[in-house]
């Protein structure tokens, strides 16, 4: 499972909020939070289907279109490596299209100061690998570029212009340590005029993504916990606020702009949309995908109806889609980034035997020195590939032969 923060100075691109287990007693799919009118219902979640939870209507994709006529942002909650939750990402972006809108993509990897590679790309100027490298893919993101692979060649079939929205990660963990006025003014001009810190559901929502076994976060005080959810409001307010100024911008009197973004930011219309509405005239709504079983291969529940404006039913799956380690490194907050601070208890590292303490020197024929050298480097193995994956040990090398397997289903 990725994570998109970590105690201390690890601060990255985002918030995976929407795959995180929930503490005990409190199911994030199902809490009583979010617009009045709905948070005291339930729904029922049905396979590929798009519910309207304000109606309480079962609707094609294409009338899912025709609901947001009058709709300018639409965020779109994910789960990063869910390829299920990018299908829909794409299904809905296909049917404004088809419904005759004009359609923006606001992202999340990117920050609002990186808009020249993504204009390349659609202009068809470059290749998918110059792309991924030239844009800083692996910089800016955690995550396999083939989860997006498919968006992104549509839009630039389609000629759909992509907007970098996030924050410079440097402007993050500013905010993180110091707060907000902290920033200088042409960074804040990047954020609405108005920011809720001190929302009471959103803070319910906020820890409800943590878990008892989450080592990195159940050990952290109330005040890491507070400057954690400082961060996780920037990304809110920003994302939403620079996509909206993009279709501003950019966009005629009835386009859309959809933003892909973590679902974590989405839920209950309390991270991006309640940040955007203080300070934005237009109609901002959402659609976030929900697995019908969990990854023990359980239906799910009902989901509260005040989770999103639109749910749309996808298969569970039990565990990511690509390829992934199953580590967390050091990065930045020692003098060994590509040191292993977390391992997966079922993801291929700890299959292959690596441990917490661990030096990766090298996968395969590359070198690892950094997260991101890590991370590129997963890219290029499919699920069943073998290699070796060179470590340091108690200063001591070893070399550590290494399938990346998918987890072993659990039973229901």
């Amino acid at each position: 499972m990725g994570r998109h923060f970590a105690a201390g100075a690890i601060i990255a691109a985002g918030w995976l909020a929407a795959s995180l287990p929930a503490m005990a007693g409190e199911n994030y799919l199902d809490l009583p939070i979010g617009d009045p009118a709905r948070a005291g219902r339930q729904v029922t979640v049905t396979l590929d289907g798009v519910l309207d939870t304000r109606a309480g209507e079962l609707v094609t994709p294409a009338e899912f279109a025709r609901r947001l006529a009058g709709t300018r942002v639409l965020f779109i909650g994910e789960e990063h490596t869910t390829p299920e939750f990018h299908d829909v990402q794409l299904a809905a972006i296909k049917a404004l299209r088809e419904a005759g809108r004009e359609v923006l993509i606001g992202l999340e990897m990117y920050p609002y100061t990186e808009p020249t590679q993504l204009d390349n790309w659609i202009d068809g100027k470059l290749t998918e690998k110059g792309f991924v490298d030239l844009s800083g893919w692996y910089v800016y993101w955690s995550h396999h570029w083939g989860y997006y692979r498919d968006i992104f060649n549509y839009a630039r079939e389609q000629g759909i212009r992509m907007y970098g929205v996030n924050l410079p990660r440097t402007a993050v963990n500013l905010i993180r340590e110091k707060g907000f006025d902290a920033l200088d003014p042409e960074t804040r001009a990047h954020l609405p005029p108005k920011i809720d810190t001190e929302n009471a559901e959103h803070k319910r929502l906020f820890r409800a993504y943590f878990s008892d076994d989450d080592a990195l976060h159940t050990q952290m005080s109330d005040a890491q916990l507070e400057s954690l959810h400082r961060a996780q409001v920037a990304w809110d307010a920003s994302m939403g606020w620079n996509a909206a100024q993009a279709l501003e911008k950019h966009g005629g009197k009835d386009a859309i702009i959809v933003i892909m973004i973590g679902a974590g930011h989405v839920a209950y219309n309390l991270g991006g949309v309640h940040q955007l509405e203080g300070s934005y005239k237009g109609e901002v709504r959402s659609l976030i995908p929900v697995a019908v079983r969990t990854a023990g291969g359980k239906p799910v529940g009902p989901v509260r109806a005040s989770y999103a404006d639109f749910i749309w039913g996808v298969p569970g799956r039990d565990g990511p889609g690509l390829p992934v380690l199953g580590v967390s490194l050091a990065g930045r907050i020692g003098k060994e980034p590509s040191k292993v601070i977390q391992v997966d208890k079922d993801g291929s590292a700890a299959q292959a035997g690596v441990k917490v303490g661990d030096v990766i020197v090298r996968l395969g024929k590359t070198p690892i020195g950094s997260t991101t050298d890590l991370q590129r480097a997963t890219g290029d193995y499919a699920w069943g590939d073998g290699t070796a994956l060179e470590i340091r040990r108690d200063g001591k090398p070893m070399t550590l032969d290494l399938v990346f397997r998918r987890p072993t289903p659990k039973s229901p």
